[in-house]
């Protein structure tokens, strides 16, 4: 019987993934939602407008330079991943988190969220090796799409999803915008399912992007609530597996060094991989937010099928092309910019 279901359920993904990725996305304005490909994206987008050499193209330049930083650091997997998902869900996939702060201005990577954000340094290099040799082609809001999916495809050693390209770069980033666009680690089912569903993403998007926990860390201060003060009176959350709960309590005593690292996927934070589901359905999730997915009926039914392997990597890839589909600027919106952390003419 679960062989029967994990089977349609493996076809439906198939089956819609491939309509979602050739389907037409957008609003009509340029700002598209995430339902295939966003609006005006597409493949290849810069064959003919930039290539390197004889041999390199924007692709396959921002993989080289991608592999070679996860190669030499395997955590920056994780921290590209993240800067790619905290770019999406404020003003859509426009790299505004890119923006560095002005004397009038505090900017969405100076907001409380994003202030553990890394991997700038990255986007720069590579933004610095396309713009020598195609000036005012390749957009910042690309570059972060393409780089997201290789420092996870890294470790394959094969592209893991498409990335449709066109993006053009957003204008404004606002510090203020952060917090009601971004889901928290304290966010609850109804809450997270919103925020997807404000960007177009529906919950297998919700369940299968909340996968991105296998890889990368955490920190004390973001479950202190959960292990010592749940509902206010002393209290772990007891949806917490006990012996989880006293692991993490020994990991973050009271009161907690802001600095100590937790891995959200125990003993796999570096490797991308199904096993977030399986701790998650022990009751091992990190975040409230990621034991929020068992408090809905058909959010737990796809938690358990997703400690699958396969089905996990299909539904990430269909959820990942459907992300880099919001919001994002084309057809004369927005602009390419020269540099990644500055509006063009400031």
């Amino acid at each position: 019987m679960m062989k029967n279901i994990i089977g349609l359920f493996l076809v439906s993904i198939l089956v819609v993934g491939c309509m979602g990725a050739g389907g037409r996305g957008g609003n009509g304005h340029g700002r598209g939602h995430g339902n295939g490909n966003g609006g005006g994206l597409k493949m290849n987008f810069y064959g003919k407008l930039c290539r390197l050499d004889r041999l390199a193209t924007v692709e396959s330049t921002v993989r080289q330079i991608v592999w070679s930083k996860v190669s030499a650091d395997p955590s920056m997997a994780a921290k590209l991943l993240r800067l790619h998902y905290h770019d999406c869900f404020v003003r859509g996939c426009d790299a505004s988190i890119l923006l560095d702060p002005t004397q009038n201005t505090t900017t969405e990577k100076t907001a409380g969220p994003n202030r553990s954000i890394s991997g700038y340094e990255v986007i720069d290099e590579i933004k610095t090796k396309l713009e020598a040799k195609c000036p005012g082609i390749v957009s910042c809001a690309d570059i972060v799409a393409l780089a997201a999916r290789d420092a996870v495809s890294f470790q394959f050693q094969k592209e893991m999803w498409p990335v449709f390209t066109g993006r053009k770069d957003g204008t404004v980033s606002l510090a203020s915008e952060v917090g009601g666009n971004l889901p928290s680690a304290g966010a609850n089912f109804t809450t997270l399912l919103t925020q997807f569903g404000t960007k177009g993403l529906n919950l297998n998007d919700l369940v299968a992007l909340s996968g991105a926990h296998t890889i990368g860390i955490s920190h004390c201060t973001l479950v202190a609530r959960r292990l010592y003060n749940f509902t206010g009176v002393g209290d772990a959350d007891p949806s917490l597996d006990v012996s989880y709960a006293q692991t993490l309590r020994g990991l973050c005593p009271n009161p907690q060094n802001p600095a100590t690292a937790l891995e959200m996927d125990p003993k796999s934070s570096l490797t991308f991989d199904s096993d977030y589901y399986r701790a998650l359905n022990q009751h091992k999730g990190l975040f409230v937010s990621d034991a929020a997915l068992l408090t809905n009926r058909q959010s737990a039914r796809m938690v358990k099928l997703l400690q699958n392997r396969v089905l996990f990597f299909a539904q990430f890839a269909k959820s990942m092309v459907r992300m880099g589909g919001v919001g994002v600027l084309t057809d004369g919106q927005g602009e390419i910019r020269k540099s990644c952390r500055v509006v063009n003419g400031q």
